[in-house]
């Protein structure tokens, strides 16, 4: 990746309003986590509370940064409007945000509680 007038990556192709508005990000508490045995890499399966949106499940690849026990009652971001997505024997009903580092990903939270179901703005 080559880099601009100011040292810094490009970025990438812009977007408009209006395509930031399709992503549905919310705000959701981690109400239940359990162990993923059949995921080819060590993951959870999360269960996290969108508050109107309902509660949704996900798997998340997380195990290397995060135990069940600190993700439990942990307040997440989440883009809840892709569709389901099989994998292997479990659904995925949203996708947990994250930042990819060496050690693993880390987990995008909350500053601040917010209500579950706020959306990102």
């Amino acid at each position: 990746m080559s880099e601009n007038e100011h040292g810094a990556a490009p970025a990438h192709e812009p977007i408009t309003w209006g395509d930031f508005e399709k992503v549905v990000i919310c705000a959701g508490t981690v109400t239940q986590v359990e162990e993923f045995p059949q995921a080819r890499k060590p993951a959870w399966k999360l269960w996290v509370d969108f508050g109107p949106y309902g509660v949704r499940k996900t798997s998340a690849q997380i195990r290397h940064l995060y135990s069940a026990e600190e993700l439990v009652g942990r307040q997440i971001v989440g883009v809840i409007n892709f569709p389901p997505k099989q994998i292997g024997p479990f659904v995925s009903e949203f996708l947990l945000t994250g930042f990819p580092t060496e050690e693993g990903v880390v987990v995008t939270a909350v500053e601040r509680l917010v209500p579950n179901g706020t959306r990102l703005a």
